[in-house]
């Protein structure tokens, strides 16, 4: 696993893929890392469970919908981040910018680009989760590619599907898929450590 160096150098020679905004309602995310001896860890969150929210219970990183009052999407990243679990992002390190990708309701159609930023902060600021999120933990980076922590998650819908997750902790409830697993997808193929397609193992299977 590249250290926060090497992170921060590929992180720099990335481009982001970004998506077209028209019509589109906007959400920014915060990938926080953090030193933890030679490599890095991460946070993340559990959402906590509200009805009619379609990320209800998600493991995901800190961050949400555009406000009016924000200057621009990074800017909505880090006032949610400070809203959702104390963390003040203002003065951290910005490393970069991933892939944009769409975020779908239930019927299917993309209805929400969503961009994540990411950031390395230093010491150790405690975490405060407001009532939006129901758990925030640091994980070691590196852990994410362990092929023993690759899960199935299941989605019930017309009929079940199964999506690729990676377990994070309790089995059942601290799997990350969806989303937040697209954009881990984007974070370690630019810092060469791409994930397996398993996408298409799952069709296959």
């Amino acid at each position: 696993m590249p250290s926060i160096a090497e992170i921060r150098r590929r992180l720099a020679a990335h481009p982001p893929v970004t998506q077209p905004l028209a019509g589109m309602r906007q959400a920014a995310v915060a990938m926080v890392l953090r030193d933890a001896g030679p490599l890095p860890e991460v946070l993340f969150i559990e959402r906590a469970s509200q009805p009619g929210d379609p990320w209800s219970g998600h493991m995901a990183f800190p961050g949400g919908r555009i406000d009016p009052g924000d200057p621009d999407l990074r800017a909505a990243a880090e006032r949610e981040t400070l809203e959702e679990v104390g963390l003040v992002l203002a003065n951290a390190e910005r490393l970069g910018r991933l892939d944009d990708v769409h975020g779908h309701h239930a019927a299917g159609v993309a209805s929400l680009v969503i961009s994540a930023f990411v950031y390395r902060t230093e010491g150790e600021q405690p975490l405060v989760p407001n009532h939006e999120v129901r758990e925030a933990f640091w994980f070691p980076v590196a852990s994410l590619l362990e092929p023993a922590r690759f899960v199935e998650h299941p989605v019930r819908r017309a009929q079940s599907v199964g999506f690729p997750g990676i377990l994070v902790g309790e089995p059942d409830r601290h799997v990350v898929w969806g989303l937040t697993y697209r954009f881990l997808e984007s974070f370690f193929r630019v810092v060469g450590r791409p994930l397996p397609d398993r996408w298409t193992q799952l069709r296959a299977g």
